[in-house]
């Protein structure tokens, strides 16, 4: 008997999407507001602080604003599971047929159809319900407090690196260099993201550098705007 394992870049999903965007989040966040305190008042101190404190604040928000949303969606599984077991103990006929129809749809003839219907009922009747009638997959559910610790971490990962620039910037080329550097680190972001989930890793690459740079330019341009009468 031949033996024969996959592993599907679906199953990353959960932890690949709150990896992504913690760190771009971090990387884009922090290094707007360094461009955009600098652009306003010239002073690479004032930066540095502004910056530690987003990195701090935003990893706080990303963990919270994850878990939060992300428990609202297992909050709602949780209560679909709970429905379709009444129902599987209250009505089994009715959710037999209505399995039947959903493999009807998907291409068996009725006879085939309502064999594996109640062969997969008889297995595990809530699982194959939750799967083919919910859409409730094992490696898709939620998990609220990965998505938060991850996309926490990933965070103060990515605003780290725009702080980095910062220390390591020569006095006369501050803004250049961060953005010129955190452009790097979204590159490498977008490149990373991509490998690990089978995307075109040259279109989100772009897509990633071009966001970020739009991103910073703006908030640059507005503390440029608001330093100078200020001033």
């Amino acid at each position: 008997m031949l033996s024969h394992t996959e592993t599907h870049l679906i199953e990353r999903i959960g932890w690949l999407r709150a990896a992504v965007l913690g760190a771009n989040d971090g990387i884009v966040s922090t290094a707007s507001l360094i461009l955009g305190v600098v652009s306003a008042s010239g002073s690479t101190g004032n930066a540095l602080v502004a910056g530690v404190a987003g990195l701090v604040a935003g990893a706080m928000a990303m963990a919270a604003g994850e878990y939060v949303s992300v428990s609202s969606q297992a909050d709602t599984e949780k209560a679909d599971l709970e429905r379709e077991r009444r129902e599987l103990a209250e009505q089994p006929e009715y959710e037999l047929e209505e399995l039947t129809q959903i493999y009807v749809s998907r291409g068996l003839d009725h006879a085939l159809a309502r064999q594996v219907a109640e062969q997969m009922t008889a297995h595990d009747a809530l699982a194959a319900h939750a799967r083919d009638e919910l859409g409730i997959l094992a490696h898709t559910a939620a998990r609220p407090v990965q998505a938060a610790l991850t996309s926490a971490m990933m965070f103060a990962i990515g605003a780290a690196l725009p702080l980095l620039a910062l220390v390591l910037a020569p006095a006369v080329v501050v803004l250049p260099f961060v953005a010129a550097a955190s452009l790097i680190f979204l590159g490498v972001l977008g490149a990373v993201g991509a490998k690990a989930g089978g995307a075109n890793v040259v279109t989100a690459t772009v897509r990633v550098t071009f966001w970020g740079a739009f991103a910073m330019a703006a908030t640059a341009g507005i503390g440029a705007l608001i330093g100078a009468p200020v001033a």
